[in-house]
């Protein structure tokens, strides 16, 4: 054989092999396996119908939750415009869970979920037994909103349609290592079912410079983004709290999220369902966390506590008899006003800044009766003082 007839061969079987490969990568673009672009849930009916082995009491039990509670879960999409750099309005969305509280429409959730929101649309599964039926759809309007514990009240107007609420719980019976369900809609995913237990309660998280959970409810039940607003439930399908934030050190959950306490916003929601508006309880004055070089210049026997450095006229402190500062000093890098009572403690409370004091009269309502200590210079004094209404 020549070495021509070698060289035809080759390209013959090169080109066959190319034929070959094209032909099967073809086949695998139309009919092979690929990527989710997105993700289709299969019809309830038909996952009942898939043959699924008996359930144990428990997984009974927490299905049962699931199929009660699913529909009260409100998916919470928002839209505001931010200005970029050649001040141009742009629209931006954001995303975030809720539950209905009541057939009427009211809707509870996060503050942080509708913020600054020019439009609200809420998505809401089928009624129970309408499985088949799609999602329902409404525009919301925003009813009130207490930031600094980060709840919001928003409503529609369901025009007729059956509304399933959620019963609201009784936090402050939680303990430790009870089951919980959380539900929402983690990164746009609806109606997503996570559970854990109550891994901790009573905890104060700060989520910014004024804003907390007060005895905040910790679980391990996986939180992500989007699960904002959305309600954790106990093994009765009662709300028990409002999942509200996560501790991460990858933005992704890591076993620590955490719950405001129904209990808390129950009496939010009321208020501003009655009265129109969320009623706090007031003191009065303008206050400077101590430090202890400060307390050792201004000759005070104690190192932490808040330096009343005004007192608003007319305000319960006022009536109360608190004085503020009568000169002003330069202390480092700031100027205080000196001279005014020191704020130690309320009903018992240590207060060593602006959070101790914010949690303390987040607790009380107005008209309620407390008991302040302080100090004016050297000496210590008890004053009584009644909470006036921010």
């Amino acid at each position: 054989m020549t070495q021509e007839y070698w060289i035809r061969n080759r390209v013959r079987i090169f080109a066959a092999g190319l034929l070959i490969g094209l032909a099967a990568y073809w086949a695998g673009a139309r009919w092979g396996p690929r990527d989710p672009q997105t993700v289709q849930a299969l019809p309830e009916a038909q996952q009942r119908a898939a043959g699924a082995p008996a359930l144990s009491s428990d997984e009974s039990q927490v299905v049962q939750v699931y199929r009660q509670a699913a529909p009260a879960v409100a998916n919470i999409v928002t839209q505001n415009l931010e200005y970029n750099f050649f001040m141009e309005a742009v629209p931006v969305q954001g995303a975030g869970s809720g539950f209905l509280m009541d057939t009427q429409g009211h809707i509870l959730t996060n503050f942080h979920v509708v913020d600054g929101a020019e439009a609200i649309e809420v998505t809401l599964g089928p009624a129970p037994g309408e499985s088949g039926k799609a999602a329902r759809r409404f525009t919301a309007k925003l009813i009130g909103a207490d930031p600094r514990n980060d709840i919001a009240l928003i409503k529609i107007d369901a025009k007729g349609m059956k509304l399933t609420a959620l019963p609201l719980g009784d936090s402050s019976t939680l303990q430790v290592g009870q089951r919980v369900m959380a539900i929402g809609n983690p990164f746009g995913f609806q109606s997503t079912l996570t559970t854990g237990v109550v891994s901790a309660l009573g905890r104060t998280v700060q989520t910014s410079e004024r804003t907390f959970i007060d005895a905040a409810i910790q679980t391990d039940a996986a939180i992500n983004r989007g699960n904002s607003g959305g309600p954790l439930l106990d093994s009765r399908g009662q709300v028990i709290g409002i999942n509200s934030a996560i501790y991460t050190p990858t933005g992704t959950t890591a076993g620590i999220g955490f719950a405001i306490p129904i209990n808390t916003a129950k009496q939010i929601a009321h208020d501003l369902i009655t009265e129109g508006r969320v009623r706090r309880a007031y003191l009065g004055i303008e206050e400077t966390p101590m430090w202890p070089q400060l307390a050792e210049a201004l000759e005070i026997p104690v190192e932490t506590g808040l330096l009343i450095e005004r007192v608003v006229p007319g305000s319960p402190a006022e009536k109360a008899g608190l004085r503020g500062g009568t000169r002003r000093v330069r202390a480092g890098m700031r100027t205080l006003l000196i001279g005014g009572d020191v704020l130690v403690q309320v009903d018992g409370q240590p207060l060593a800044n602006h959070l101790d004091l914010n949690l303390v009269l987040n607790r009380k309502r107005p008209g309620d009766v407390v008991s302040a200590t302080v100090y004016r210079e050297k000496r210590k004094m008890e004053l009584k003082i009644t909470l006036g209404e921010r």
